[in-house]
């Protein structure tokens, strides 16, 4: 915590005028600077910076505050890093109470890294925009894909050479470390044991249109790479960096930040390709994750620069998980005074070609059309549900009730159960009174699952698989069997439910994370042949704890599998079988009596003849 005084201390430092004129043009008005607001769109100046006050106001749209508000509010600073700022301008040293030298010297030497390989990126980024004048082909691709030369100017378009080792040229230094930190050249070998004389150093982005990816401050961060023609992948984003987490940035919100008031909205769309065709359409308010689903923190960042947002996803399957991640990010910021709605496009179109074909107007139709949180919610919480029959309605409210536990309290809240109580048929005292018991038991069973085992004991036990230990011999075999049939036949994952989705995301390490980087990989490019998926995952973020599977998955011998959905629903229906086995021999084991325990080895044993019984039936069909 700040020392009291500091930041008034701060304030009586800095020159307001001189830090708002770094972004906004001013004039002298009397005693004040006036100029167009950065706020909001308008033609006539009605925004105000007074000496005197040491404030900014805009008589437009109500925007006020001091220097501090302006880093935060206009460019996206937290509110450390806006003190951080306007310190370092002024001479300031910012007091750090709670930090040991060596902390302090540990996040400084942080702070020289990110802006090394910052610059780094930069100069690569001037690279590939140099690039891209010299090559015709890639110039003609840009305007194949409706694209004008100042769109491409804006967001530093560019283009990364067909050539192995072109940054060689770049920079002195080909084997310089930073080059590797900032995720532009790959090293082959360092981590298998070869010599440094035979490492293999090659460029990352190669043949592809570059997208620079910036931090809400400009800086470049990181890269995204399409290819021109036909190949794998078709997008390459940077890899995880100490500047770059692709969990945490949007693309194209730099470029985005006026139009973000201008427009009232922020369209969140799945790729940067969107962005910039959408930026050209007159649609500059759009942003793109990168490469993963929408987070906490990404929505977070979103609404530092805007009370509105609306999510924009295709509409066949894929398309409708993304959109259950986002809602799921997304409840934690619902508030009364926050606008968040989903807008589903048809299954053949994502945003630039719908623009591209049907015009900016009907886009903008579609937005205007887009589906509230509250609906969304909704039907989310009902799918699979048989609304006229008491178990449908039951499952319903059953899943609707994690969703509303990530809400803040509210009028929005609580508009939303008495919507699902009416909906279920049920009183609104008896759902809150269910849900409260219900809550209590999960918290109960929680802190029972947390409590360490006794000695000898094995593991707490888990819902689903038991996540927490190594699979035994035979599961691991069927689960091997299942990565490589999903790698193999990527498409069946898109078709899988939600369910499946659970349950292989609660398998143990490092499946686990392979099933996740899997939806990861397919949900940023799509089905694509086993080769070139596993290279992705290869370079997902995880990828060092993969890396033995990865392997393992390469030498498998491929195989015709004459029908792979079947093939893959019949590892599944075993896997789920000595899940129950796993959980029932622990429970035995465990000698645990209790009410709850009791509950549930006798689910267990009902719900293990059942899957024997339907294999059975299976078999004799």
């Amino acid at each position: 915590m700040l020392p009291q005084g500091f930041i008034q201390d701060l304030l009586a430092r800095v020159d307001v005028v001189e830090v708002v004129g770094r972004h906004v043009e001013l004039k002298k008005a009397g005693i004040n600077h006036k100029g167009l607001c950065p706020f909001h769109g308008e033609k006539t100046p009605s925004f105000i910076v007074s000496p005197s006050r040491q404030t900014y106001h805009c008589f437009g749209c109500g925007a006020h505050g001091d220097a501090i508000r302006f880093l935060t509010e206009h460019g996206g600073l937290g509110f450390m890093d806006a003190v951080r700022e306007l310190a370092q301008q002024v001479g300031l040293q910012v007091p750090e109470d709670s930090a040991s030298p060596e902390d302090r010297a540990r996040a400084a030497q942080e702070r020289e890294q990110r802006v090394a390989l910052s610059d780094v990126l930069a100069r690569a980024g001037e690279h590939y925009k140099k690039s891209l004048k010299s090559s015709p082909r890639a110039i003609d691709y840009l305007k194949r894909r409706g694209l004008s030369g100042q769109i491409a100017a804006r967001f530093g378009l560019g283009y990364a050479p067909e050539g192995w080792r072109t940054l060689a040229s770049v920079f002195p230094r080909y084997d310089d470390p930073q080059l590797i930190e900032s995720g532009l050249v790959i090293l082959q070998g360092a981590d298998e044991g070869v010599s440094e004389a035979e490492q293999k150093r090659y460029d990352r982005f190669r043949d592809r249109i570059m997208f620079p990816i910036r931090s809400v401050r400009g800086e470049v961060i990181g890269f995204g790479g399409r290819v021109l023609d036909q190949g794998e992948p078709k997008y390459l984003n940077s890899p995880e960096t100490p500047v770059f987490h692709k969990g945490q940035e949007l693309y194209g919100l730099f470029e985005a930040r006026q139009a973000l008031r201008e427009k009232g909205y922020a369209l969140v769309v799945e790729g940067y390709m969107d962005v910039v065709a959408l930026a050209q359409w007159g649609f500059p308010n759009a942003v793109a994750t990168l490469g993963t689903a929408c987070t906490a923190d990404h929505v977070a960042k979103l609404f530092r620069f805007t009370d509105s947002v609306v999510f924009s996803f295709d509409g066949d399957a894929a398309g409708r998980r993304a959109a259950a991640r986002a809602l799921e990010a997304a409840l934690p910021h619902a508030t009364d005074l926050r606008t968040i709605r989903f807008l589903f496009l048809p299954a053949e179109h994502d945003p630039d070609s719908y623009v591209r074909e049907l015009g900016p107007e009907a886009f903008e139709q579609a937005v205007a059309r887009a589906v509230p949180l509250s609906e969304q919610l909704l039907v989310h919480a009902a799918a699979d549900c048989d609304l006229a029959t008491a178990e449908g309605r039951s499952k319903m409210l059953s899943q609707a009730q994690p969703l509303i536990a990530l809400m803040p309290e509210g009028l929005l809240r609580e508009q939303l159960v008495a919507e699902l109580a009416q909906r279920g048929g049920v009183a609104l005292e008896v759902l809150g009174a269910h849900w409260a018991r219900r809550a209590e038991r999960q918290a109960a069973r929680r802190q029972h699952d947390e409590t360490p085992a006794a000695p000898g004991r094995g593991a707490a036990p888990r819902a689903r698989a038991m996540s927490g230990m190594r699979a035994p011999p035979q599961t691991a075999t069927l689960l091997d069997r299942a990565a490589w049939l999903l790698a193999r036949h990527a498409g069946v994952w898109l078709q899988l439910s939600a369910d499946d989705h659970e349950f292989l995301a609660s398998q143990p390490a490092p499946y686990a994370g392979f099933f996740a980087a899997l939806e990861r990989v397919l949900h940023d490019h799509g089905p694509m042949a086993v080769n070139a998926l596993l290279d992705e995952l290869a370079r997902d973020a995880d990828a060092d704890a993969l890396r033995p599977l990865l392997e393992r998955l390469r030498s498998f011998h491929e195989v015709d599998d004459e029908d792979a959905p079947a093939l893959i629903a019949s590892v599944l229906h075993r896997l789920r079988q000595r899940a129950v086995d796993d959980e029932l021999q622990w429970l035995i084991e465990s000698g645990e009596l209790s009410e709850a325990a009791t509950e549930r080895r006798n689910a267990l044993f009902a719900l293990r003849a059942e899957m024997k019984n339907g294999m059975s039936r299976s078999a004799t069909t």
